[in-house]
């Protein structure tokens, strides 16, 4: 629901972490605009990704869009940016306003359906420097986001990312904590994540 203050925000006080949550970062029926635009015209793309020696196509789509063509790596795949589009200029500009950062690139997740996940990472690649700043907009169906603190694996949180939302994790966060998106069984619609970030 949205709230009828807009960019009213939670703030989760956890051990070395910072953790902002924007429930009605945009408006419903703007967000779901965005949503279409972004399923209809973004170039996705399914890589292939290794784990345990096993490899096997990536569990959603993705694509990379950013400034100067600096690419951006992850699970041994390597991904080349697309120039900004306007749409995402305009939705990084948002973001910047809050923040007060400038973000150079956004990694785009199409979770189609339950069956679609992001096992359990941070967001550490040596590029992101020391204490990223990620900043992460939800559209479509509502997805629950586990994050569990590394040396103190009882210090769990689970956030619902509403259509709309903003998420901001700042700080040590990457450092000490691991997040998720897991697969669920339930019938759900798919949805659209948003991950700006600062590559160095």
């Amino acid at each position: 629901m949205n709230s009828l203050f807009p960019n009213q925000k939670t703030v989760f006080y956890l051990p070395d972490a910072e953790i902002e949550y924007y429930p009605d970062f945009i408006d419903t029926q703007t967000a779901t605009e965005f949503f279409e635009k972004l399923k209809n015209e973004i170039p996705w793309q399914q890589d292939n990704i290794t784990v345990f020696g096993q490899t096997h196509p990536q569990p959603r789509l993705t694509a990379l869009f950013g400034n100067d063509g600096k690419t951006y790596s992850y699970s041994n795949i390597v991904m080349h940016p697309h120039k900004w589009n306007p749409l995402l200029m305009h939705l990084k500009h948002r973001i910047e306003e809050i923040c007060s950062e400038n973000f150079t690139t956004v990694l785009l997740n199409f979770y189609r359906d339950g069956k679609d996940s992001n096992g359990w990472h941070a967001d550490n690649e040596k590029e992101l420097g020391q204490n990223p700043i990620i900043a992460s907009i939800s559209f479509g169906a509502e997805r629950i986001f586990h994050l569990q603190h590394n040396t103190h694996k009882e210090v769990k949180q689970k956030i619902i990312l509403e259509h709309g939302s903003l998420l901001l994790m700042k700080g040590t966060t990457q450092h000490f904590w691991k997040h998720q998106i897991p697969k669920t069984t339930k019938p759900i619609g798919p949805r659209i994540n948003l991950t700006f970030r600062i590559i160095k």
